[in-house]
């Protein structure tokens, strides 16, 4: 039980004075950041999604 408490409040302690938090401005920065790149990402496998569609229903209508 002595164990338990001692990673406790060794991981307590890390996370109150070693941990660097991000200021409110900056966690919404990386936030606007990531929803863009998300976006970007869902959209450039869109249009590879739709590349392969029309190969395939290209070939599908030669054979």
């Amino acid at each position: 039980m002595n164990r338990i408490k001692e990673i406790w409040s060794t991981t307590l302690d890390e996370l109150i004075n070693k941990v660097t938090w991000p200021s409110w401005d900056e966690l919404v920065q990386s936030t606007v950041v990531v929803l863009i790149a998300s976006i970007i990402f869902a959209l450039v496998i869109y249009v590879i999604d739709l590349g392969f569609d029309n190969v395939t229903r290209l070939l599908y209508n030669l054979f």
